[in-house]
């Protein structure tokens, strides 16, 4: 199964893919970031973001999608532009049919580390770990896109197998 993580933000989206299932050593396919400027209005932003997650999902065509969900804090305009460009990547894989998963920042951290607490760094090294990289992951919101996707492999249960047949069925269709 082949999933995306994407770790929202509109500054950076992080983004990663992985290929793999419970019990088997996972594959990196991709890792990077999607950027806007602070400068730039909040419409070409967020059209910005929408390109680069449509190209990710183009180049990686991924099973399903993981993104993570989105928890209050106390910096609101912050809230605001994560759960902006998280809604962004739920469109961009809905409007493929892709199945969608949300993930909270603390399942991912216990499904990587062991610690539903773990810090960016703790979370890096598992990742770097996990995937058998020479180095870690920069900047951290792509690690915690790979994290995501990890944690979708992982603990997607019934979800991967519904997604893995449905890949299945229409690779059979494609040939």
């Amino acid at each position: 199964m082949r999933v995306m993580g994407v770790d929202p933000g509109l500054t950076r989206c992080g983004l990663g893919a992985v290929e793999g299932r419970p019990g088997a050593q996972l594959k990196l396919v991709a890792v990077g970031v999607v950027r806007s400027s602070a400068d730039d209005e909040l419409g070409a932003r967020l059209v910005g973001i929408e390109r680069g997650i449509e190209q990710w999902l183009d180049d990686v065509r991924p099973d399903a999608v993981a993104v993570e969900r989105v928890f209050a804090q106390h910096n609101v305009r912050t809230v605001m532009g994560t759960a902006q460009a998280a809604g962004i990547a739920v469109l961009c894989a809905a409007r493929r049919g892709l199945p969608v998963a949300l993930h909270t920042p603390s399942e991912v951290k216990a499904a990587i580390t062991g610690s539903g607490t773990a810090d960016k760094k703790q979370i890096g090294t598992m990742v770097t770990r996990l995937l058998r990289l020479a180095e870690m992951p920069k900047p951290a919101d792509a690690a915690d896109a790979l994290a995501l996707a990890i944690c979708h492999v992982w603990r997607g249960g019934t979800q991967n197998r519904l997604a893995e047949a449905l890949a299945k069925a229409s690779r059979g269709r494609a040939l």
